[in-house]
């Protein structure tokens, strides 16, 4: 909006009127013109009627142009048009002009999933990328458990394999493609170590950090969904005792790949859920939040 050119307020002092070019203020500058207020009944000033004209081209309310102090623009009184002022760009949008509407916890312009009390849920890659971390940490941490049965098995897995291989070479080939009953004598105690130092690591940064240093180096951490803060124990061991018993269950011969499938569904399922749970957060009733 542009404002005529003319004497107005002068904004950085009340006491004196300033010259307003149409464009910006100019060093023009005279004491206040103007018959006193006019004394009305019982004592009470009078005032011209709402938005009428009065001296001096001002408008009813002592509309301001050009910059306030500090260079702010002077706000609007009742019944006026706000104030002109040196436009630098445009003015200030109002809610819904301009700048987006937040939907959900810190992140405008767009609607994102969040718990009940309105903490952002953490996207699929993210939980991946953090399982994949963890999983090295867990092994490197596992390794003087497990180190000796998985040197066992594998030593055993190669001499099967020689053996195959010779026996192809002098034209005995064998058709069976099962393992060696020696191999499961030393992977069986390998990964059952392995799960239980995996299920020390969730338990003990989940109930105390609320994240595992994969999560927290991808800014997510798991909690309860209704509840913030760390999720307890019980959820904890809810949620890491589902993916322990798929992978148990998984080594089974026959039904073994069933459950296979399965845990590989369970990794899958925030893509489609609207909550963003897997089936182990739907057991223990958590959530994986951005931190």
């Amino acid at each position: 909006m542009s404002y005529p050119a003319g004497w107005y307020d002068d904004p950085q002092d009340p006491t004196q009127q300033r010259y307003w070019d149409g464009e910006v203020w100019t060093d023009q500058r005279r004491t206040q013109q103007g018959p006193p207020p006019y004394q009305g009944q019982f004592g009470q000033t009078g005032q011209p009627q709402y938005g009428q004209p009065v001296q001096h081209g001002q408008v009813y309310g002592g509309a301001q142009p050009g910059p306030a102090q500090y260079g702010q623009p002077a706000p609007a009184q009742y019944g006026q048009q706000q104030a002109p002022y040196q436009q630098q760009g445009q003015g200030y949008p109002q809610q819904g002009q301009g700048y987006p509407q937040q939907q959900g916890y810190g992140y405008p312009g767009k609607r994102v999933a969040t718990t009940p009390d309105g903490q952002p849920l953490s996207g699929w890659w993210r939980r991946v990328f953090a399982r994949i971390i963890d999983s090295i940490i867990v092994g490197i941490i596992g390794l003087p458990l497990t180190g000796y049965f998985y040197y066992q098995y594998f030593q055993v897995i190669w001499e099967y394999l020689r053996d195959t291989v010779e026996a192809a070479e002098a034209g005995t080939p064998t058709t069976s493609t099962a393992l060696p009953p020696e191999a499961y004598k030393w992977m069986i105690p390998a990964v059952l170590l392995g799960l239980v130092v995996a299920f020390a690591y969730e338990y003990f940064f989940l109930t105390r950090k609320g994240a595992t240093p994969g999560k927290m180096a991808l800014g997510i951490a798991v909690r309860l969904r209704d509840v913030p803060g760390n999720p307890p124990g019980s959820a904890v061991a809810k949620r890491y005792g589902f993916i322990i018993g798929l992978s148990l269950l998984a080594g089974i011969p026959l039904v073994g790949t069933l459950f296979s499938f399965l845990a590989l569904i369970n990794y899958l399922w925030p893509l489609w859920d609207d909550k963003k749970q897997a089936l182990h957060d739907k057991v223990a009733g958590t959530n994986v939040v951005r931190t």
